[in-house]
């Protein structure tokens, strides 16, 4: 069992090294197999060796993409469990009713603050975000901390760094914030030129755009987000001069202009040790990045799941955008019948111990 594990270790720290020329295909390939060790892990026995290695050379891209997004809700789904033991008094004695908040079907346009409606949010244990981000430590093995980077540059700023161990192709962090399909980018924040202010801004493949400004830090409480709070400074960040906590909260303490159209809001934990993704920095030059940029969708159905996505929707996310020249149209998808939160996570590509994140935008061809 163990030189099985060895093996599947080597195969990892190869695909870590090789270059990427940033496609869509070779990046499948590589996410297909860390992801498909990470869940196999120690448990597994030479004939899933050999069909993981086979399975990444012949599936189509369709079939890796689907394997992918099975392989991240199984560790997604492990994280929330880990997170209920964590905030939860009983767990074993939660009904599925008070589980999850009740999902709202509204389309948001016109809405110009937030919802009206209240959901109810179940009795938990009073812990802080230290407290969790802990305790969830404990469970998994690792949690984040955003401080002063570790590289090797004078304006590098703040920096996201694990602290603890993980496994390749376990999911490190989650992208958080509001999603914006493509028909809704004159509704973020400084368009057309949204990167001006806005560092905080990532686009998947598809062209779904997540803006985690308005989540900043998280907060110290469960509660319905719709991306209209304003972030709160978290007392133990340390300053780090110019490029420090002071800059980053001059950007995201400014109210959000051009909101003419409202997200839908819904319970979310805000004392999320995962969701700060968004604090990954750019890989220097040659350095390889320990992480990569997988896109993930998060099905609305797993509604007990739903509070631990610490994302909301722009608009309906029923609504599926397709692309005719230069224009864009909103139509219902007729793919699935399972509406989904286009999200976003960053898989490891190796083995990480108490270091800093970093992810090669460049190659991904995923930041704004």
């Amino acid at each position: 069992m163990t030189s099985l594990f060895h093996k599947f270790q080597e195969v990892v720290k190869t695909l870590a090294k090789s270059p990427t020329d940033g496609t869509s295909t070779k990046d499948l390939k590589r996410l297909f197999i860390l992801t498909s060790c990470n869940r196999l892990g120690r448990n597994a026995d030479k004939a899933d060796a050999k069909d993981i290695i086979e399975m990444a050379n012949k599936f189509y891209v369709a079939e890796q993409q689907k394997q992918i997004q099975e392989n991240i809700h199984f560790q997604i789904k492990n994280f929330c469990t880990a997170m209920n033991d964590i905030l939860l008094p009983d767990a074993r004695k939660r009904s599925r009713k008070d589980e999850a908040p009740a999902q709202s079907n509204a389309f948001s346009v016109g809405k110009s603050g937030p919802p009206t409606d209240r959901h109810a949010i179940p009795e938990m244990r009073r812990l802080s975000h230290a407290e969790v981000s802990q305790s969830l430590k404990d469970h998994i093995g690792y949690t984040l901390d955003v401080k002063p980077s570790l590289m090797p540059h004078e304006k590098a700023g703040q920096g996201l760094l694990i602290n603890g161990e993980a496994d390749a192709g376990a999911v490190i962090a989650i992208y958080p914030g509001i999603i914006h399909s493509p028909a809704y980018y004159q509704y973020i924040p400084g368009y057309p030129r949204i990167h001006a202010r806005n560092p905080y801004l990532i686009t998947r493949h598809d062209g779904t755009v997540i803006n985690a400004q308005p989540w900043g830090f998280g907060g110290e409480i469960r509660e319905v987000w719709d991306g209209f709070t304003v972030p709160e400074i978290m007392p133990n960040v340390q300053s780090t001069g110019k490029d420090g906590p002071e800059l980053v909260w001059r950007v995201l303490s400014k109210p959000l202009e051009g909101t003419g159209v409202g997200s839908i809001g819904d319970v979310l934990e805000r004392r999320n040790p995962l969701a700060l993704a968004h604090f990954a920095n750019q890989v220097a030059v040659g350095m390889h990045q320990n992480v990569m940029a997988c896109p993930y969708d998060f099905p609305l159905t797993e509604m007990d799941m739903r509070t631990y996505i610490p994302n909301v929707s722009f608009a309906n996310p029923e609504v599926n955008i397709r692309r005719y020249g230069s224009f864009w149209f909103s139509t219902k998808s007729s793919e699935s019948n399972v509406p989904v939160l286009k999200t976003l996570v960053l898989v490891a590509t190796r083995a990480l111990c108490d270091e800093e994140v970093l992810v090669d935008y460049r190659l991904t061809n995923m930041k704004c």
